[in-house]
């Protein structure tokens, strides 16, 4: 496990896990939303993203999290390991609207100064709302990660799906053991 794509549903806990995944292995981590999500919420134009993502990846050893299709061919085809957070819906939905409340409530800057809004709280339309986008794809990632799986194209990578907390920090125990002197990496 040196070159890892963590992927999921938002609020799963994606980013969390990839910081103490990269901490752990001692190697760089790219949230992709840090680099998609420009000023204004604009997103970076597709190729500039593509570059940015192929720059990070060429290098030994890293943690990537997000699911963004413009780029998890560039990932994946450099990946060693696929991390897959897949908790329960009502989990992840507890979690995102906690999340998505604090941020709010302290007005927490996110990516290139954004912050989340409170008129987006409550949208029903997925490409306003991060409720409404978590709670349409959640069947939308488990069917796709389900086939990516499976398909031959990906068999170079180990697909590491977590359901649980407790498999959450098993897995973040063995990243840091594996990087220890003697440790299983």
């Amino acid at each position: 496990m040196r070159r890892v794509s963590v992927i999921g549903n938002s609020g799963s806990g994606k980013t969390t896990l990839a910081a103490e995944l990269a901490a752990a292995m001692d190697v760089p981590h790219l949230e992709l939303d840090a680099i998609f999500h420009q000023h204004g919420w604009q997103p970076l134009p597709a190729r500039e993203f593509q570059a940015a993502v192929a720059a990070f990846t060429a290098g030994e050893a890293w943690v990537v999290d997000g699911n963004y299709s413009a780029v998890r061919d560039i990932v994946w085809r450099r990946a060693d390991t696929v991390v897959w957070l897949d908790p329960p819906r009502r989990r992840v939905m507890r979690q995102l609207v906690w999340r998505t409340v604090r941020r709010m409530a302290h007005r927490t800057k996110l990516w290139n100064g954004n912050r989340e809004s409170w008129a987006n709280l409550l949208r029903a339309d997925p490409q306003k709302s991060i409720i409404a986008w978590a709670w349409t794809h959640d069947r939308i990632y488990r069917e796709r990660y389900l086939g990516a799986q499976a398909d031959p194209a990906h068999a170079h990578l180990e697909f590491i799906r977590l359901r649980t907390p407790a498999e959450i920090v098993l897995l973040a125990r063995r990243a840091a053991t594996a990087t220890r002197p003697g440790g299983l990496g």
